[in-house]
């Protein structure tokens, strides 16, 4: 039985580090543990441009620890305003990886985003010339479709007319919760990827809902069945490099998660690795574990793996524990059932 585990050091394809004193609260955790981090430009007011983006990055990195060996590679938030130019500025730059879609309302912070994709072709057009990835919240914001089912509309939808009318463009399905997106990312080319994170190959929608609401396990995409959760896990355990962690870790405070209409995301900087670690433990599959977090998200990127190590050991964590955040508190990941692994000190 394997009780310790040295990889190489991992990236987080998708987090969300807010602005303000959230992002001061939160920065450090994933620093520590990730040698990169692909940060999603949703804040208030989003990251429109090359020039926010910067201005951003300068922003997280003064919120790292002062030891700490930690990139921030940025998105911008697409939006029917954002010119081809601008996109090709941020390629020319460098520091921005990816451009963000939201379809308009889908999820936090939204409202600013994209209602069809006919309209935003110009766009496309200047990402598939660039090479820049563009990241999708996959989830159609068509109100008469039913929550559970929203991914797997998309797909239809958007994603698959997308991809006939730019064949060229590199599109990661952000966080997927459903058989259909595991099976459609596997159909498809090498110019489509899927990032997993670990609490949609932990819980399902009847530890969120079973026995009364349990809002800090709420997200978008939403978790689903118990067949679909165990797709999410096994694509992500497969050693199929089109899928890689991204944690989608997203705050809020404990406030905005309690609230009568609560904000939707799970804070699980600090422990999605450990959660990570259970699951291909539990699949047997531990020998695929450092593909998946540290060298497919670095290949469909672009990027060298890491150089650092990190060493993850078979031993309970500690119970989550709740952060400070101004005069409110915000709570880690916890499904309610004890972890077998965690990040070796």
């Amino acid at each position: 039985m394997t009780k310790r585990l040295t990889i190489c050091r991992p990236d987080d394809c998708h987090v969300h580090f807010r602005d303000g004193p959230m992002l001061e609260v939160v920065v450090p955790h994933t620093a520590r543990l990730f040698a990169r981090a692909l940060v999603m430009p949703n804040t208030e007011p989003p990251i429109l441009t090359l020039e926010c983006a910067l201005a951003y990055r300068s922003r997280i990195l003064d919120a790292c620890p002062p030891d700490a060996d930690f990139a921030p590679l940025m998105t911008l938030y697409l939006t029917h305003q954002t010119t081809p130019d601008q996109i090709r500025a941020a390629a020319a730059h460098g520091a921005v990886l990816a451009v963000k879609l939201y379809p308009v309302g889908a999820t936090t912070n939204a409202r600013h985003g994209v209602r069809d994709i006919d309209s935003i072709a110009p766009q496309l057009d200047a990402l598939s010339e660039t090479g820049l990835a563009l990241c999708v919240h996959g989830e159609t914001p068509d109100p008469s479709v039913d929550i559970f089912d929203r991914e797997a509309v998309f797909i239809e939808r958007w994603i698959e007319p997308m991809r006939r009318r730019h064949p060229r463009l590199r599109i990661v399905l952000e966080h997927i919760t459903t058989r259909e997106a595991v099976e459609y990312v596997r159909s498809a080319s090498d110019t489509l990827a899927a990032s997993i994170t670990a609490h949609h190959m932990v819980i399902t929608r009847t530890d969120m809902l079973a026995g009364g609401i349990r809002p800090h396990l709420y997200c978008l995409p939403v978790a689903k069945r118990e067949a679909h959760r165990a797709a999410v896990a096994a694509a992500a355990t497969s050693g199929d490099d089109r899928f890689f962690l991204g944690t989608d870790s997203a705050p809020h405070r404990d406030g905005d998660k309690q609230a009568r209409c609560g904000c939707a995301g799970i804070f699980s900087a600090p422990n999605a690795l450990a959660w990570v670690a259970h699951v291909f433990d539990a699949a047997d599959a531990l020998d695929h574990l450092e593909a998946f977090t540290s060298i497919h998200g670095a290949k469909f990127y672009g990027l060298t793996p890491n150089g650092g190590r990190l060493t993850l050991e078979r031993h309970a964590p500690p119970p989550p524990a709740r952060l400070i955040v101004g005069d409110d508190h915000l709570s880690l990941f916890d499904p309610g059932f004890p972890c077998t692994w965690r990040v070796a000190a």
